[in-house]
């Protein structure tokens, strides 16, 4: 004898009650046990917001169109353009007003295989991350001893995968290639690369380049000597995941180049500075005063779209982490939280544009950006930094060039002078 359809519990935010009305969009987008227990919760659900987890952003997400949260996904566009018959490359949007000089250079390369021996997260076959939909994002996961360390393990493992990944950065390697490396040294560990298929993100991890503030999606570009990249590595080991970045200098013209170096060392600082207030009792909202202080000493601004956030057995989950002044974040730091601050910080204007892709991130006036990462377990007398640098880690400071060394280097654009 078959037993009776469970019944389905509601989608609402702290609502565990039993639920028979689905959400009319979703039927029609093809999106199945969306179900709420009332119209009064459907519309409490509606413009809640702790990263993605709304019930409108779960349409946008179906529909491919651009949130303004931690991650997008990616609907194949309609290319209107030919590949180069002598590469076969092209620019899959030639009629999109960029900002700066970069350009997408697709094909993008297949989906890369994760072995089934590799423990997945729920959203890797689906895109869709469901877990991540039942938060309070006024509550903070506190880890027992257990969750720390599986977090301290999955981190450690984090800053290998980028280390390996950072060492192959030099002007002729593609992003595609990176990630490559990125995706290979992940399925080593024995871990998934949390961004592949998070919301559809179809690769393994992020690289943005220049005037890509984040998300930049590998492809066929070539790096040049006198770039900078982002690389943003997430993994997911033993039920928890990592999230770290840096940016990184391409070749001798990046180092000599003035604006280069102050929008890299600058974001550098900030994460810095903003490490020194972590410990027990410390206001989340306090984080953001002491990045865009020592942002604006160098002339530059921060970008507000984009913050840090929670990090353990979910990718995203509460707190928001905003890097800018006087925001209205909630919540204290308390033993046991894990979480990223994450500042990207321009030599222009804050504001940002998506590509159509729905996913690359740039400066709306095309100037550089920069940014670092770090997951942090906040302790008993103050915090540990779960994806610390190592003394081999490839990186690092670089001095201001001298005005000598700058005339003979590059300019912002990483065009010899």
């Amino acid at each position: 004898m078959t037993e009776p359809p469970a019944k389905k519990k509601c989608l609402g935010i702290d609502c565990e009650k039993d639920a028979d009305l689905q959400c009319p969009t979703c039927l029609k987008l093809g999106i199945n046990d969306s179900y709420f227990c009332s119209q009064d919760c459907f519309k409490k659900n509606w413009g809640f917001r702790i990263v993605q987890n709304d019930h409108k952003s779960v349409h946008k997400t179906a529909q491919g169109k651009t949130q303004n949260g931690i991650l997008h996904n990616l609907i194949t566009p309609k290319v209107v353009s030919k590949p180069d018959p002598a590469t076969g490359v092209f620019n899959p949007f030639p009629s999109f007003s960029y900002t700066g000089p970069l350009r997408p250079v697709y094909p993008l390369s297949p989906r890369r295989a994760v072995p089934k021996s590799v423990v997945r997260p729920d959203y890797a076959e689906t895109g869709i991350p469901r877990s991540e939909r039942f938060q309070n994002r006024n509550k903070f996961d506190l880890l027992d001893a257990a969750g720390q360390d599986a977090m301290r393990k999955v981190c450690k493992l984090g800053r290998e995968v980028l280390d390996i990944v950072a060492a192959e950065i030099k002007p002729g390697v593609t992003t595609d290639y990176l990630d490559e490396v990125c995706h290979n040294a992940s399925i080593e560990r024995n871990s998934y690369p949390s961004p592949l298929n998070y919301n559809y993100f179809p690769k393994s991890f992020c690289t943005s380049v220049n005037e890509v503030i984040c998300h930049g999606i590998p492809d066929q570009r070539v790096l040049l000597d006198g770039d900078i990249i982002n690389l943003d590595v997430s993994l997911y080991h033993g039920g928890y995941h990592a999230d770290l970045n840096e940016t990184y200098y391409v070749g001798d013209k990046a180092k000599a180049d003035p604006d280069s170096v102050r929008v890299v060392e600058t974001a550098r600082e900030c994460l810095e500075a903003a490490e020194k207030l972590i410990k027990p009792g410390a206001l989340i909202r306090d984080f953001g005063n002491a990045i865009e202080k020592h942002a604006k000493s160098k002339n530059c601004s921060v970008i507000r779209t984009y913050c840090g956030h929670g990090v353990n057995s979910l990718f995203h989950c509460p707190p928001n982490v905003p890097h800018y002044a006087k925001n209205k974040a909630v919540g204290e730091c308390k033993p046991g939280m894990t979480f990223t601050i994450e500042p990207m910080i321009a030599l222009g204007k804050y504001r940002d544009i998506t590509w159509p892709d729905n996913w690359t991130s740039t400066t709306i006036d095309g100037k550089r950006t920069a940014q670092f990462e770090h997951t942090y377990l906040v302790t008993e007398t103050g915090v540990e930094v779960l994806t610390a640098r190592t003394p081999t880690s490839p990186g690092g400071p670089v001095p201001m060039p001298s005005t000598e060394n700058a005339a003979n280097g590059a300019n912002a654009n990483g065009e010899s002078k």
